[in-house]
C-alpha cells in the first residue's frame, strides 16, 4: 500500500512539474510577443510592372519591423523593390506612408522610413535587435508577420539550422550569408517580418519559404541585417568590391591530393574581362590568402565568408593573392572594381515602346558578353517603333548611334536627348542570343 501511494505521489509530482513548465513556456511566449508585436508593420508597396511594354501598378503585401524611435523599418528587398509608394499599417491600425531609404538585392534587405508626421502621436514602439550568433539548433522562436495579408500573426517553431547554405542562383540569392532555417510557419506576406527569440529580441528577418514542403522557412541572420542596414542608412546603396570569380569548397580536392591539412578556396569560374582574369587567375586555382588574410573553405558553408572579404577590398588598389596552382605557390596582384551589376528599377522609354533595366550577372553570362556595359530589354509595346524595328524582349542594347550605352542611367540620358530630335532614326547595336544584331529604329515625329 505504501508503495502504491508513493507511486501515486510521483505521478502527481511529474504532472504538476509538466504543468508548471508549460505555464512558464506560455509566459515566455506572451512576453516575447508583447515585446515585438507593437513594432510589427503590415507593408503594402505599390509597385510598377510592365506588361507588353505598358506600365501598370500593383499592390503587393509584406511585413516589416520598426527598429528605431525615428521610425526606420526593416523589410525585404523583394518586398520594397520598385515601389512607387509604400503604405504601412501600424499595430494600432493607423495607416501611413513610408519612404524607401534603400535596399540591397544581394542580401534581400531593405530599409523604410515611416512618415511620422502623418501620425497624431509621432512616438512609435520599436523592437530590439539581438545577436544571431547566439542562436542554437532546437531553440524556440516566433515568426511574426502578415501571412497571405492576415496582419499581426504569430507562429511558433524551433531553429532547424543556423548555417543553411544556398548557391547564388534562383530566388535564394545569398552570396554573402548563411540562412536561419526554421519550422515556424512562414508564408507569402511574412516576408520582411521578424523572427524573434523568447526574450523578445529580433534574431532574423523572415525572407523565404519552400512551397509544397511542410514548415520549411528561412530568415536572414540579424547580424548581417544590422550591417547592411547601417550601410543603407549611410548612403542608400551598398557598394562592394568585385573580382569576377566564383568559388567552390575544397573538401574533395583535399581528399584527391591526400593532404588533410590543405587550405584555400577553389576557383570554379573566372568572368571574362574581369579583374580576376586580368590578374592571371585561372579556373582550378586555389586562393589561400587575400592580402594579409588567410582564406579557406573546406565546406561550402564557408564560401560566404570568403566573398565578404573580397567585397570589402579597396577599389582600384592592388592586393596580393597567394595562389596554389598545380602544386606550386604563386603570387598574383589584383585590383578590384566596384561590383558592376546594379539592380536599378526598370525604365520605360515610352516614345520608343521599350522597357529596359541594367544587365544582371545572369544576363551577362547568358549573352556571353565581353564586358558589363549595356541595358537589357524586358518588354516591348506591340506596334511601337521598337517593335516595328524588330527589337525583342531579351535583347541587350549595347550601342546607340555607335556610342556605348553604359547602364540604365546612361540609356535614359541618351533617350531623352534623342526624342527631342524625333525626325532622326536611331541606329542600335544589340546582342541577341550571344550574337551581334543591328536595327534602325524610326522615331515617330512629335506632334
Amino acid at each position: 500500500m505504501a508503495r502504491f501511494f508513493g507511486f501515486l505521489l510521483l505521478i502527481l509530482s511529474v504532472s504538476l512539474t509538466a504543468q508548471t513548465t508549460d505555464l512558464s513556456l506560455q509566459k515566455q511566449i506572451f512576453y516575447a510577443r508583447d515585446k515585438v508585436l507593437p513594432a510589427l508593420v503590415h507593408v503594402e508597396p505599390v509597385i510598377k510592372i510592365y506588361t507588353r511594354g505598358e506600365r501598370q501598378s500593383a499592390v503587393v503585401t509584406g511585413s516589416g519591423v520598426i527598429f528605431s524611435k525615428e521610425g526606420y523599418v526593416l523589410t525585404n528587398h523583394h518586398v520594397a523593390a520598385n515601389a512607387t509608394k509604400v503604405w504601412c499599417t501600424l499595430s494600432n491600425k493607423e495607416r501611413i506612408t513610408a519612404t524607401v531609404v534603400g535596399s540591397d538585392q544581394s542580401t534581400d534587405i531593405a530599409v523604410l522610413k515611416l512618415n511620422l508626421q502623418e501620425l497624431a502621436n509621432p512616438e512609435v514602439p520599436f523592437a530590439r535587435l539581438g545577436n544571431s550568433d547566439s542562436l542554437e539548433v532546437g531553440q524556440i522562436v516566433l515568426a511574426l508577420g502578415s501571412p497571405l495579408g492576415l496582419s499581426r500573426s504569430v507562429s511558433m517553431g524551433v531553429v532547424s539550422s543556423i548555417d543553411r547554405y544556398f548557391p547564388d542562383r534562383g530566388s535564394m540569392i545569398s552570396p554573402y550569408n548563411l540562412w536561419i532555417q526554421t519550422d515556424a510557419a512562414i508564408n507569402p506576406g511574412n516576408s520582411g517580418g521578424p523572427l524573434i527569440n523568447l526574450k523578445g529580441q529580433v534574431m532574423g528577418i523572415n525572407a523565404r519559404a519552400v512551397f509544397f514542403a511542410e514548415n520549411l522557412g528561412f530568415a536572414i541572420p540579424i547580424n548581417l541585417v544590422k550591417e547592411i542596414a547601417q550601410e543603407i542608412l549611410k548612403g542608400s546603396t551598398v557598394k562592394r568590391a568585385w573580382l569576377g570569380v566564383e568559388f567552390q569548397e575544397i573538401k574533395d580536392l583535399r581528399e584527391y591530393l591526400g593532404q588533410p591539412k590543405f587550405n584555400g578556396v577553389l576557383v570554379s569560374q573566372v568572368e571574362h574581362n574581369s579583374p580576376a582574369e586580368k590578374a592571371g587567375l585561372r579556373i582550378g586555382d586555389v586562393i589561400q590568402q587575400i592580402g594579409d588574410v588567410p582564406v579557406s573553405a573546406i565546406y561550402k558553408e564557408k564560401l560566404p565568408t570568403v566573398r565578404k572579404i573580397i567585397s570589402k577590398l579597396p577599389i582600384q588598389q592592388k592586393v596580393r593573392l597567394k595562389v596554389w596552382r598545380d602544386g606550386k605557390e604563386l603570387s598574383l596582384n589584383v585590383s578590384a572594381i566596384e561590383e558592376p551589376f546594379n539592380d536599378a528599377p526598370e525604365y520605360e522609354a515610352e516614345k520608343w515602346g521599350v522597357v529596359i533595366k541594367n544587365v544582371s550577372r545572369a544576363i551577362y553570362r547568358a549573352q556571353m558578353m565581353n564586358d558589363f556595359k549595356g541595358v537589357f530589354v524586358t518588354s516591348i509595346k506591340p506596334g511601337s517603333p521598337a517593335d516595328i524595328s524588330n527589337v525583342r524582349n531579351g535583347d541587350v542594347i549595347r550601342r546607340i548611334n555607335s556610342e556605348v550605352v553604359i547602364n540604365n542611367a546612361d540609356f535614359q540620358a541618351r533617350y531623352e536627348k534623342l526624342i527631342a530630335e524625333s525626325s532622326r532614326p536611331v541606329y542600335m547595336e544589340l546582342i541577341r542570343e550571344a550574337h551581334p544584331y543591328f536595327v534602325v529604329l524610326k522615331q515617330k515625329p512629335t506632334p
